[in-house]
């Protein structure tokens, strides 16, 4: 799939489409069944022009099998997200069986209650599809139509996505920016994307997990009718004027 917004921005990855189908391409990446792995991790090899797919089976990890769309997996793991998040709980550290920072919590809330306030305003959701299917935006055909796009960017490409997702509508409030772990900017991405006017998730905020990217990098994701909605203003918008070139030529 070609696209003027990706030109624009001269990314140096492709943005990642997530796809929600019952047919699993052939030659994909997948974990395997009851192991783990991370989403996160496996967005960044989409981005450098693999394929990855994903069931209720093989989603690396409560968060990710959450962020995915595949229900609560924090519930239906029995992983106490509450002590993880916040102070940890180091009876339920020694009864785990692979090393954990249950311990001592990774401390992103103050109180497991806290973490419970944030899960119940979590918009966790079940795909109606077997599979989720990460594919190179560039590797998309003519005839899918991604739930979502997402884009690996620097400060100034993310600069560029948040003026653009507003640049036709003026409402000042066309961007959001939520907790979440690194993959679960998809789970918040299916959420806009039943709105009128969906909105773009910045995201990759997770402490966590910045370590599996460069400093500069963030996300931004986009649902389908924004996505094309910005693609369609790409002419005739600031990213054809000088104020962007200039920013495109700095190191």
């Amino acid at each position: 799939m070609k696209s003027k917004l990706v030109d624009a921005l001269r990314l140096d990855s492709s943005p990642v489409a997530v796809i929600l189908t019952d047919t699993k391409p052939e030659g994909a990446l997948q974990f395997k069944e009851g192991r783990w792995g991370c989403v996160a991790s496996t967005m960044l090899a989409v981005a450098k022009g693999r394929t990855a797919v994903f069931d209720r089976e093989t989603f690396g990890c409560p968060g990710g099998g959450t962020g995915l769309g595949f229900g609560d997996q924090y519930r239906q793991c029995g992983l106490a997200i509450d002590a993880l998040l916040s102070t940890g709980d180091a009876e339920i550290a020694a009864q785990m069986q692979r090393s954990t920072r249950m311990g001592e919590g990774e401390r992103f809330f103050k109180t497991p209650e806290l973490v419970r306030t944030w899960l119940g305003s979590v918009p966790i959701s079940d795909v109606p599809t077997e599979f989720v299917v990460l594919e190179p935006l560039e590797q998309v055909s003519a005839e899918d139509e991604p739930a979502l796009v997402i884009f690996l960017v620097n400060a100034d490409q993310l600069s560029a996505l948040a003026v653009m997702s507003d640049y036709a509508r003026g409402s000042g409030e066309s961007v959001i920016a939520r907790f979440g772990g690194a993959c679960q900017s998809i789970l918040f991405g299916y959420a806009e994307a039943q709105r009128d006017e969906p909105r773009g998730i910045m995201g990759f905020f997770d402490i966590a997990q910045r370590s599996r990217v460069s400093r500069e990098t963030l996300s931004f994701t986009a649902p389908w009718a924004l996505f094309r909605e910005m693609e369609a203003n790409v002419a005739g918008s600031f990213l054809e004027m000088e104020d962007w070139r200039e920013l495109q030529g700095r190191q």
